[in-house]
């Protein structure tokens, strides 16, 4: 059989389909082509404007001076180790909690519930986190990078509701055998759910690498922030800088680095911030393809399923 032939009716509505989405996506593209743009350019030749897709004046200075500042590398390497460490352990715990509920035979399973759900609603808000944190002796180290982010009752609810559509029939039939409960959730259940956990890995590890909230309110150590808090850190006083140039006013670690990046040619505060920019955001860019596969189904299937 032939395929079928579009009507003008279908063309019209798949030439503006596909213009729409096109419009969309080059809306969301284009910031990235101009911050690339910027950061490829010489900060001095950028001031005059005019840059809006291509480098008027190519230079590389930008991301040599940002790869040879101590502060900038130590942050990126905080927020790489982060990440990693929070997305394995959040979607590794995360499938336990949603494996658990997600076995009927579970007793008080519908109290379990109830309960996570309930103190999801409600937050105790900054100052009683931060007296947590105090009591928990963890403020100021690495480990609250770590621990208040493995946990997301959203995520438990979208894997365990993708539990619930595996069979039961493969689970039983492995208990049969003589598998363990944790034999058949590592041998059958994670095999399975590879879209939910690959969805769920990018949803933690986006969250956890653009996260500047927790390093700037709960950490002092410049040596412990992540690059989200320092790039927050050098747009705020940047703009601070502008505000109050003209008093004469100056301090911070940051500010210091930005005033020295004038002594190298071709690099000004500006510039090296886009640079910094596309440095945070490359590593996202670059594993999402990987993701994408996954991502659709698990959400589909984690989300809408009955």
């Amino acid at each position: 059989m032939g395929a079928k032939r579009l009507t003008p009716t279908d063309r019209i509505y798949m030439l503006i389909n596909y213009s729409v989405l096109l419009i969309f996506c080059a809306t969301a593209l284009y910031p990235f082509i101009y911050f690339l743009a910027l950061s490829f350019n010489d900060g001095y030749d950028a001031m005059k404007g005019g840059i809006y897709f291509f480098p008027r004046v190519f230079t590389l200075e930008n991301y040599a001076k940002a790869f040879t500042n101590p502060l900038i590398l130590n942050s990126f390497y905080v927020s790489v180790t982060r990440t990693l460490v929070v997305t394995i352990g959040s979607v590794f715990l995360t499938a336990l909690l949603a494996y658990a509920l997600s076995r009927k035979g579970l007793p008080g399973r519908k109290v379990i519930v109830f309960f996570f759900f309930f103190t999801t609603l409600f937050s105790g808000g900054l100052i009683p986190t931060f007296i947590l944190f105090r009591q928990l002796h963890i403020l100021n180290t690495f480990w609250i990078l770590v621990l208040p982010s493995l946990y997301s009752f959203f995520n438990a609810i979208i894997m365990k509701t993708f539990f619930d559509g595996i069979p039961e029939a493969l689970s039983e039939s492995a208990r049969i055998d003589g598998a363990s409960e944790l034999s058949v959730f590592a041998r059958i259940i994670l095999p399975l759910s590879m879209p939910v956990l690959a969805t769920i890995a990018l949803f933690v590890g986006v969250g956890v690498w653009n996260d500047w909230f927790t390093g700037q309110f709960f950490i002092q150590n410049e040596k412990l922030q992540p690059a989200a808090t320092f790039l927050n850190k050098m747009i705020s006083e940047a703009s601070f800088q502008s505000m109050t140039s003209s008093s004469g006013n100056s301090g911070s670690a940051i500010q210091n680095m930005t005033e020295s990046q004038m002594e190298l040619r071709g690099v000004t505060p500006e510039a090296l911030r886009m640079t910094f920019v596309i440095i945070i955001t490359t590593p996202i860019i670059c594993v999402y393809p990987f993701l994408q596969k996954y991502f659709v189904k698990g959400v589909l299937v984690g989300s809408l399923k009955e």
